[in-house]
């Protein structure tokens, strides 16, 4: 599921198109950003639904190889580990995965199953791949950890797959790296026994909530914190901050003072950390700088209204 932070960059994103634009449609851009969001699942989806369509193409070239004209024994009695592999079939047979992938259209694999066919053959030819198919281990746990190891080690790191997400979907470039922890983490919490249920978008409505909550506010209210952020870089006109970097301010100013149940320190170590990701490299530093003198004059001045899980 997405986390508060992986939500503060979607948000910062759009903040971003939005200012650039100079358009006033609130609506539609939060519209957007929601659907953007909701695409995100969709990736999620599809990177799991890439697991068992290359166990399907692997099954389907075994029973090609039985038909032979002059099968060898090896083509007659192949080995099915892989296709047997049980962590994959625990994702295949669930209904919350299929029916998301019915109901949303999550196709792209009947329509363009070269990648499928490119993923097999890397797949194939590696050592981790031969390993596990010489090994008599035939656990779930065993299972569990190659289809994580063949994850993280060939379809993560796949150039061609990550050139067809952002083809398909242009936000999907910078959702790549989350989605691709969240499939790590989904794999090592597969239960042999238990049915795979697919995990929820957001973890409650709060964090639902807090995208427009947090998106709405920091529109509607950014220009009335120049002032503030100004008083704070005085050696620095406001031209010749990083359009990121002014942005990411202003949204921890958002929520210093418009979000009361967020920690000042919570808020100022995620803005440092997106900022490593998206700005420039000594731009944490610079927005360290001037939200620790901001927060403290807004705790002088009484501006900061901290309750609950804020006050830590």
């Amino acid at each position: 599921m997405i986390n508060r932070r992986h939500i503060r960059v979607k948000v910062m994103q759009s903040v971003y198109a939005m200012i650039t634009a100079k358009t006033d449609d609130l609506v539609r851009e939060e519209k957007f950003l929601k659907h953007s969001i909701q695409k995100l699942l969709d990736l999620y989806v599809l990177q799991l639904q890439t697991l068992v369509e290359v166990q399907k193409l692997a099954a389907k070239k075994i029973e090609i190889s039985k038909k032979k004209h002059l099968a060898t024994k090896e083509d007659l009695n192949p080995n099915t580990k892989f296709i047997d592999n049980l962590a994959i079939q625990n994702i295949a047979n669930s209904t919350s995965f299929v029916t998301y992938c019915n109901d949303h259209n999550i196709n792209n694999w009947e329509l363009d199953d070269e990648y499928i066919k490119i993923i097999w053959a890397e797949l194939e030819k590696s050592d981790l791949y031969t390993s596990y198919i010489n090994t008599t281990e035939t656990t779930f746990k065993a299972d569990q950890k190659f289809v994580s190891e063949f994850f993280k080690e060939i379809i993560a790191p796949n150039e061609k797959l990550a050139e067809y997400y952002e083809d398909q979907n242009i936000s999907w470039l910078d959702d790549i790296p989350f989605v691709n922890t969240w499939i790590v983490k989904t794999l090592s919490k597969l239960k042999q026994h238990k049915v795979f249920i697919l995990d929820k978008l957001y973890k409650d409505t709060d964090d639902e909530q807090f995208v427009s909550d947090l998106f709405r506010k920091v529109v509607l209210h950014h220009t009335s914190y120049e002032d503030d952020i100004s008083s704070k870089t005085p050696n620095w006109e406001s031209d010749r901050i990083a359009d990121i970097d002014m942005i990411l301010i202003k949204m921890a100013v958002t929520e210093f003072l418009k979000f009361p149940s967020i920690p000042v320190k919570a808020t100022i170590n995620e803005y440092i950390e997106i900022s490593k990701d998206y700005s420039t490299n000594k731009s944490g530093y610079f927005i360290n700088g001037v939200l620790d003198k901001l927060s403290k004059e807004y705790s002088e001045t009484k501006r900061l209204n901290k309750i609950g899980r804020g006050l830590l």
